[in-house]
């Protein structure tokens, strides 16, 4: 039990990447530290009904391709089949061994944890609804790592039909007819998971590309794929109403043409994007400034309140990522201890998408460099060309690197194909370190190796390309 008596040097509201990276480091810095969070099990949105259970179940669809593909590698395994219950076994227990090892972490470094609900106040004080009643904390400092919850379309109400990502993933059996209504991160990466379980998949999209974050080509190329996968794809359509039915579920939208249309399923995913989680919490009470909900901050994550910071999806105008929120948390914690930090630049942050094919990316997309004026030149090279692809069997996909006219200088790099959500990580450390295209070119890159597709799209920039 936290001991509430004593005014700590932080308390963090959420214990999701964010929060729980928060509280470690402040813990190492020495700080006394308390988190607060909601739930029963540490860990937040990311570790419970996020990033952890949606790649445990990828990681089954792709041992089931595996499976699928045997015969072309020599090896004949007979029928299969995909025990359901034990994939949701294997998948919690994963959750729960790694809730459990962010609690060992807090007693590890001195963090203090207390479950309840977290409310502002008056300056250095919060209220904190808690199962023996309301207990007052007082900090020197807070970060609200709060998190974001899925947004619903008006009128919708989450059940056993109409799902967020938290209904998804306690299905008690597989649908056999899936309707996903967005195709950003989160609809992509369930669209893979059910496609390949064997599940019909339908994907409805408002805006005219798939993953509209990312540069039009990839866009292009995971359409291509998702096609070739037999995943229906509608992009330019506007849902007009989803209704239960005696089966299942209708949703009636419109396509991009104007033509009224009826998709009919099991189930129906809703998965158009997240809202900050800050309700309920007195911010109107602060000097916060928000947009939608969203918190405003500086580069160095302090709010308009003195002495509280913000981190994570609940922050206006950063990614929602959980990579961001740990290092936004990294540079929060540095400026409270008085140690010395960068602000973040959010060009260099990467972008991993895990569909099949995978989706990577980090800096300007080719709009973004136009949108510029920026002076570039672009390289592309295909994972057709690359011997370890060949391997692997799975050769859909390039790299598309756009380094700047003059000095070479990388300005972005896309990814789609066999396992670029690793592969990005060069590209990342190449444009934290300001690198230009022929220092990449002149790295010597191991072979037989995916990574050596990155190599060929550094050459590929100045037309010297060897494997395409």
């Amino acid at each position: 039990m936290a001991d509430l008596n004593k005014e700590f040097d932080l308390v963090v509201i959420g214990s999701g990447p964010g929060g729980y990276w928060a509280a470690i480091r402040a813990g190492e810095y020495g700080l006394s530290t308390l988190c607060i969070e909601k739930d029963p099990k540490l860990g937040g949105t990311c570790l419970h009904v996020g990033c952890i259970p949606t790649k445990a179940l990828l990681h089954n669809a792709d041992v089931m391709d595996t499976f699928r593909n045997a015969k072309e590698l020599g090896v004949d395994v007979g029928a299969f089949s995909l025990n359901w219950a034990q994939v949701q076994a294997r998948k919690d227990k994963i959750v729960s061994k790694h809730a459990k090892g962010i609690e060992f972490l807090y007693r590890k470094n001195k963090v203090e944890w207390l479950q309840g609900q977290a409310t502002w106040a008056g300056p250095g004080r919060l209220e904190v609804a808690t199962s023996q009643g309301r207990q007052t904390v007082r900090a020197k400092n807070i970060i609200i790592a709060t998190g974001s919850a899925a947004r619903m379309l008006p009128g919708l109400t989450p059940d056993d039909r109409i799902l967020t990502n938290i209904e998804i993933l306690k299905l008690d059996a597989l649908p056999k007819r899936l309707v996903i209504i967005g195709a950003g991160a989160v609809g992509v990466e369930f669209a893979s998971i059910f496609k390949r379980f064997g599940t019909e998949v339908t994907m409805l999209e408002a805006l005219p590309r798939l993953v509209p974050i990312e540069d039009e080509e990839i866009s292009k190329e995971l359409e291509k794929a998702f096609r070739k996968q037999k995943i229906e794809i509608q992009t330019g359509a506007k849902v007009e109403k989803v209704e239960r039915t005696a089966a299942g579920v209708k949703v009636n939208y419109t396509t991009a043409d104007g033509k009224p249309q009826v998709a009919e399923a099991d189930k129906v995913l809703v998965a158009v994007g997240r809202r900050p989680v800050t309700e309920g919490m007195n911010l109107e009470k602060t000097r916060i400034q928000t947009e939608r909900g969203f918190i405003k901050t500086d580069a160095f994550m302090r709010t308009g309140e003195p002495n509280v910071y913000a981190i994570g999806d609940v922050v206006f105008g950063t990614p929602q990522l959980a990579h961001v929120a740990s290092m936004e948390g990294m540079v929060a914690v540095a400026h409270i201890a008085g140690r010395p930090v960068d602000p973040i630049d959010y060009l260099k942050i990467p972008n991993v998408t895990f569909c099949e094919p995978q989706v990577a990316s980090v800096g300007l997309t080719e709009r973004a460099a136009r949108d510029r004026g920026l002076r570039y030149k672009v390289g592309k090279f295909p994972f057709v060309g690359n011997s370890k692809a060949t391997i692997l069997g799975s050769h859909e996909g390039f790299i598309k690197m756009l380094a700047d006219q003059d000095d070479g200088t990388v300005l972005g790099v896309h990814m789609i194909g066999p396992m670029v959500t690793e592969l990005i990580s060069e590209a990342v450390l190449g444009m934290q370190l300001n690198v230009a295209a022929d220092e990449l070119m002149e790295t010597v890159h191991a072979h037989p190796t995916l990574y050596e597709a990155v190599l060929d799209a550094a050459n590929s920039v100045y037309g010297l390309t060897i494997n395409a």
